[in-house]
């Protein structure tokens, strides 16, 4: 066996050029149609995969094209590892497995499989698919504890590892990796359909060689990186240089206790392509929201790649953008053995947004405000709705609000950036699957950002657990205080959180991040998720549009006083008949004006027992007042508020007239 060695530069004819490189895009997203339709598990079903080609170095030359956002970036590091481990010793036929994110890899639920596609006796480049296993072992039902410190507590580590061996099944291999599952059939069914979808890849390869020559193919693959290095860094020639800092926060590291954890992000561009640096971002946190190196890296293309929406994505595109991301052991590298399941609702999405924050003041005609953060509700337990007990898993994310943008209000009810392919999974799918009911799922009033540009509505989801024994409960988010912030004078949206038997003498709020919560037969559960974060001052929103917003829903009539100042009077809400009360309107937004900058210095204690007395609303102290609240108790937290106010001033306040 030996690789292809790069190729120097080739004459391939245009037209020859964009066949092919359309072709490999082709041959990817046959992969995911591949999988879509014989995948087991309803996670995967749900879109929670992404495929790749990368050449014979490893090099990504085409994602698919429906493929999730956490994935990119971290395809190459994974085939990397592949041939870094079997250097000398792959052979046609062999398909290898990885989940391990301390090489390059994303969490222990997303596992790999990667087939090497041979011509003769020469690799020509390897077919990847990602999958999201519901369950991969470890300390609770899905593998997301967030008491977790180390890896130890998540799951099955799969560093790289042959699963076939020269087209061979290596059954005890497969056995011990879906064994360590609490549903092996499923996994073992993942496993196999994963597998056959880089097969359709390989396939695809050798037909294109045969049509064109190995030479032809092997050149395009090198050619369509080059391509892309070429136009993104065309792209920046006509773009300012210099330096944009922000920083963005989790919740808390549990370890050190109350106070946000900081994620300090700065972009340079000097003409020489796109540099990052994340330097000064805390220690890794005593939880599982760290990051290892390939999702940071991951963030960081996945959202600078959101303002070059129209440049194919492979590691042409990661050539021209560079980043300093510190040495190991912060919470934006923190290497083996951290525990790093959580990264998807921790650092990951606030690199994302920091980043979407930054180019929004080098590409203004693209800004946009911050997105609601990715959460995942975990309930699972024995399923005793036959005479045969069985394990089940619900397992389940939702849609949420983007940020408003330059000249659009944010998108409402939308899959999180993390992951834009992923699909709301359908409620009557999980409760044939699962002894769950959902009794609510609406767009979440009051929920969007106020600004000139209304961030995008969140949605509020509730059930009940009906024929449960044994079940246990956990939740995967964060933002519960460093809120979806907006920009440019735009204002936040609402905490992310989880109630149980909201309105009963059982009421508790558990919080936006908990594992192994014990539930029962009858408890009822229900949670926001946020909208997305407002851009421009919400007193320059024209007064129509806000009456639209309160006739759509989007907005309440206390709200849109509150946040607008536009009073709105309710003559018969049966059938939507509102109208303006424009001169109580002009004295509303007057006062509103002369009192805001105010709210922002006011007594933390005083808001906060004001709260716990009724006289404010959770919505009234986040986003008048800039007070975080343990929102289940109505405690201060002084620190997370010095924090949140700082933010809250360098995005909002000091936008405002």
């Amino acid at each position: 066996m030996k690789k292809i060695q790069d190729m120097k530069d080739s004459a391939l004819d245009p037209v020859t050029f964009e066949v092919l490189k359309n072709a490999f895009a082709t041959s990817v997203d046959l992969m995911s149609e591949q999988i879509l339709r014989t995948c087991y598990s309803f996670v995967i079903y749900s879109r929670d995969f992404s495929s790749a080609l990368c050449d014979a170095q490893g090099n990504t030359v085409m994602q698919g094209s429906g493929d999730i956002a956490v994935h990119v970036g971290t395809l190459h590091f994974q085939c990397k590892a592949v041939l870094e481990e079997f250097e000398g010793d792959i052979q046609p036929g062999d398909v290898f497995a990885i989940n391990d994110p301390y090489r390059g890899g994303t969490h222990l639920n997303d596992v790999s499989f990667i087939r090497p596609i041979f011509v003769d006796d020469d690799i020509v480049g390897f077919a990847q698919n990602k999958g999201h296993w519901a369950d991969i072992g470890g300390n609770v039902p899905g593998s997301f504890d967030v008491n977790a410190s180390t890896h130890f507590s998540e799951g099955l580590r799969i560093t790289p590892i042959r699963v076939w061996r020269s087209g061979i099944f290596l059954h005890d291999v497969a056995q011990l990796l879906v064994s360590n599952t609490r549903a092996p059939s499923q996994a073992l069914g993942d496993l196999h359909a994963q597998a056959e979808a880089t097969a359709v890849c390989e396939r695809e390869i050798l037909r294109l060689v045969d049509k064109y020559s190995k030479s032809t193919v092997v050149a395009a693959m090198q050619e369509t990186q080059d391509y892309v290095e070429r136009i993104v860094l065309k792209s920046l020639a006509g773009m300012p240089k210099g330096e944009w800092k922000t920083v963005d926060y989790l919740d808390a590291d549990p370890a050190l206790g109350e106070g946000m954890v900081p994620i300090k992000i700065k972009l340079t561009l000097d003409g020489n392509g796109i540099h990052y640096d994340l330097t000064g971002s805390a220690p890794a946190v005593s939880t599982f929201l760290n990051s290892g190196y390939g999702t940071t890296h991951s963030a960081i293309y996945a959202g600078t790649k959101t303002f070059f929406p129209d440049v194919p994505l492979n590691s042409g595109f990661y050539r021209a953008v560079t980043a300093n991301i510190g040495d190991e052991g912060t919470v934006v590298n923190a290497g083996w053995p951290h525990a790093v399941t959580g990264f998807c609702s921790g650092p990951y999405e606030k690199i994302m947004n920091g980043i979407f924050e930054l180019w929004s003041g080098v590409m203004p005609e693209r800004a946009m405000a911050c997105a609601f953060n990715l959460e995942y509700l975990l309930i699972g337990g024995n399923d005793v709705r036959t005479d045969t007990t069985s394990y089940f898993m619900w397992y389940d994310w939702m849609a949420g609000g983007w940020g408003g943008r330059q000249s659009k209000d944010g998108s409402s009810a939308t899959s999180p950036v993390f992951g834009t392919g992923l699909a709301v999974q359908p409620v009557e799918g999980q409760e044939r699957l699962n002894p769950v009911l959902t009794m609510s799922h609406e767009i979440s009033t009051d929920s969007g950002g106020p600004g000139r540009f209304r961030g995008g509505c969140g949605v509020e989801k509730g059930g009940v657990l009906t024929d449960v024994d044994k079940t246990v409960m956990s939740y995967c988010c964060d933002r519960g205080r460093s809120v979806t912030w907006g920009i440019n004078g735009g204002l936040p949206s609402v905490p992310h959180g989880v109630w149980i038997n909201k309105g009963t003498e059982k009421e508790k709020y558990l919080g936006a991040t908990f594992s192994n919560v014990g539930v029962h037969p009858g408890d009822t559960f229900t949670r926001p998720s946020a909208g997305g974060g407002g851009f421009g001052d919400p007193l320059e929103r024209p007064p129509e549009e806000v009456l639209e917003d309160v006739i759509d829903g989007y907005v309440s009539v206390k709200r849109a006083e509150c946040d607008y100042g536009v009073v709105i009077n309710v003559n018969d809400p049966d059938v939507d008949d509102y109208d303006i009360d424009l001169e109580q309107t002009r004295r509303a937004r007057d006062w509103i004006r002369a009192h805001r900058k105010e709210w922002l210095e006011k007594a933390p204690q005083t808001v906060a027992k004001q709260y716990r007395d009724g006289e404010l609303s959770v919505l009234d102290i986040i986003r008048r007042y800039g007070v975080v609240l343990d929102w289940g108790t109505g405690e201060l937290l002084e620190k997370s508020t010095q924090q949140f106010r700082e933010a809250l001033r360098r995005r909002s306040s000091n936008y405002w007239v």
